[in-house]
């Protein structure tokens, strides 16, 4: 897979990925992120400007030609990510860590992960992360965290709470688990993981 940022020329691809059907009300990865007392309907117009800025708001994964033949260029996936002082709900979260503000800019949140379906326990999260560690790193992160699930053992992850990763997931990566949170998704706990990218 080739991973990308979601820069404004590459926008269009963003929507397929994170409001396909086209909803008035689609999340466009804008809930940690929206100004304060903004207009929750603009999430997309936010989302499209952020996409005209460095760092860009997120990465985008494309199938390369020999993954699958005839879907050259294709693209599957989206992880969101950003530094914390650019996440305004997570700086005053009462149930995930927001950390001291001194570290803000150089700590780094995975916020989400979308994969188009048909294309999902195909490594396509994964390429993401490994890519968003390397553009974190690029851009100055020395920290980099993410704020997944811990399935049950022996079941898989629901969809609508695979969002924000799996500890499976980033344990893979080299993220180390630092302590469990009072947050859950889809009713499972979730852990604050972390992987230094100094040294």
């Amino acid at each position: 897979m080739r991973i990308e940022p979601a820069t404004a020329d590459r926008f269009d691809d963003v929507a397929t990925l994170l409001n396909p059907s086209g909803r008035d009300q689609a999340c466009w990865c804008m809930h940690w992120r929206l100004p304060p007392n903004e207009d929750a309907s603009r999430r997309e117009d936010y989302l499209r400007e952020l996409a005209t800025k460095e760092p860009a708001p997120g990465l985008l994964a494309y199938l390369d030609e020999e993954d699958v033949p005839g879907e050259a260029g294709t693209v599957v996936g989206w992880l969101g990510l950003a530094p914390k002082s650019a996440s305004r709900t997570l700086q005053r979260s009462r149930v995930l860590p927001p950390g001291e503000p001194e570290t803000w800019p150089t700590t780094w949140a995975i916020m989400c992960f979308t994969v188009r379906p048909g294309h999902r326990r195909r490594g396509v999260a994964r390429a993401l992360l490994d890519g968003a560690v390397e553009y974190a790193r690029e851009h100055g992160a020395r920290v980099l965290e993410g704020f997944p699930v811990e399935p049950e053992p022996g079941r898989r992850v629901p969809v609508s709470a695979a969002f924000v990763g799996t500890v499976g997931l980033f344990e893979q990566a080299g993220f180390e688990r630092v302590a469990m949170t009072s947050a859950t998704s889809g009713r499972l706990p979730r852990w604050v993981l972390r992987l230094e990218l100094t040294g």
